[in-house]
């Protein structure tokens, strides 16, 4: 299952499969408020290791899914950005999340950029999408960089987050 996860390389970055050895920085992530507030909200180390099972199960159902983004200076867990397509979902969106000592650093757009290549070049996707919580201010930094427009909104986990389209293969050039 690892072994398929293609990895992926920026400057900055190795975005790479899952290993049981980032379950730590994992469930760190989902038990701090700060960090799980616009992903579904705080969970005990249970939920989280449910969450980190659906990580890998969904690279073996839809062919991608979202790496671990490790820091390729400290070679220590970032977080994680990726396609991501469960149930329900009206299109592949693109989707991030950085531990707290990994922000601000830029490590979000290089990976999003990354993983948008990716789908479009080697997946053939033509479009993705993000959802976005209209209070997360530092994601729709990244969409804005990564040059997404907001394009509706959709109802998720009982309220409404806005819907960001990424620019089409033939309009992105980055």
């Amino acid at each position: 299952m690892i072994d398929a996860v293609p990895v992926l390389e920026t400057p900055s970055l190795t975005l790479r499969g899952w290993r049981e050895t980032d379950f730590e920085p994992f469930a760190a992530f989902w038990a701090d408020e700060e960090s799980a507030h616009f992903v579904g909200g705080v969970c005990n180390r249970s939920a989280a290791w449910r969450i980190f099972a659906t990580f890998f199960g969904h690279w073996t159902l839809r062919g991608f899914g979202f790496w671990a983004v490790e820091d390729n200076a400290s070679r220590k867990l970032a977080g994680y950005c990726g396609i991501w397509k469960p149930e329900g979902w009206p299109e592949e969106e693109l989707g991030w999340s950085l531990f707290r000592d990994a922000r601000g650093k830029g490590f979000c757009t290089e990976a999003a950029r990354r993983v948008r290549r990716y789908a479009y070049e080697d997946l053939g996707l033509k479009t993705l999408i993000s959802f976005i919580d209209p209070e997360n201010a530092p994601s729709i930094a990244v969409a804005e960089r990564l040059h997404a427009r907001r394009d509706g909104q959709f109802e998720l986990r009982g309220g409404m987050v806005d819907i960001w389209r990424h620019p089409s293969p033939a309009q992105c050039h980055d």
